[in-house]
């Protein structure tokens, strides 16, 4: 929630807030939602949720005419907010993992030909057109996402890597450390170098600087039983809670 938070901020502090970007709590909840960014990872509820916050939430969304989801974590999976959510035509859809480590000086050699450094200033169009292949995104959306992330990287906290496989750009990965706690935010890899290691190698470089930073605690976060999830198990990372997430029956 940390994370997502100051990045939110960045976006809303923009001159005229070209994404619309807002953030709105409900109690314990954050809810938050981007106009020019329809996918989950900015259109979604997270937190504690109560049963008496459930409508203004989804009338929040329903004003924007926006689908979102909920993101519930075991801890706060009340049953009376479950069945709610069913009534008003919500479904679990699937879980995503959090996985969690102590920060520790990791030293372990790089594969062959593998580099990582830190992301310089020029360099975020070349991180948003791995971003973007590497996920799916069209690459007409390769200036919105640079764009987005430049703003982000020069706030406190935030770190952007870069990996080359011998000598070409592969792979990336973000970190946000905020007082004791580091969050490895996004990671990925370009679809002609997978499997080379770049993955665990970012996860290790993270987890070594999170320990240089002062952090006690790294989380990362992704799909159940992923490869991105067997990265984090090899590189010390283990299970701390897996979440559900719940969408609406019909879009």
């Amino acid at each position: 929630m940390d994370y997502m938070r100051d990045r939110m901020k960045a976006m809303m502090e923009m001159p005229g807030n070209p994404n619309g970007a807002e953030m709105r709590a409900f109690n314990s909840a954050l809810a938050v939602y981007c106009r020019s960014m329809p996918w989950p990872m900015f259109n979604n509820v997270k937190g504690k949720l109560e049963p008496e916050q459930l409508e203004p939430i989804i009338a929040f969304y329903r004003e924007r005419e926006r689908v979102f989801e909920f993101q519930v974590m075991p801890k706060h999976a009340d049953p009376e907010v479950l069945i709610e959510l069913a009534r008003k035509g919500f479904y679990q859809s699937g879980f995503h993992s959090t996985l969690f480590t102590e920060a520790q000086p990791i030293e372990a050699a790089l594969p062959e030909g593998i580099t990582i450094r830190a992301l310089q200033d020029h360099e975020f169009m070349q991180y948003a057109a791995i971003h973007c292949e590497a996920t799916g995104l069209p690459l007409e959306g390769q200036h919105y996402v640079a764009e987005n992330n430049r703003i982000v990287g020069c706030r406190p906290g935030w770190r952007y890597y870069i990996a080359l496989c011998d000598d070409e750009p592969a792979a990336v990965a973000v970190m946000y450390a905020e007082g004791k706690a580091a969050s490895c935010t996004f990671a990925a890899t370009l679809p002609k170098f997978r499997g080379r290691g770049l993955q665990l190698a970012l996860l290790r470089r993270r987890i070594r600087d999170a320990y240089a930073a002062g952090c006690e605690l790294v989380v990362a976060q992704c799909a159940y039983g992923s490869s991105s999830h067997a990265n984090m198990e090899r590189a010390g990372m283990r299970l701390g809670y897996t979440r559900a997430t719940w969408k609406p029956l019909v879009t």
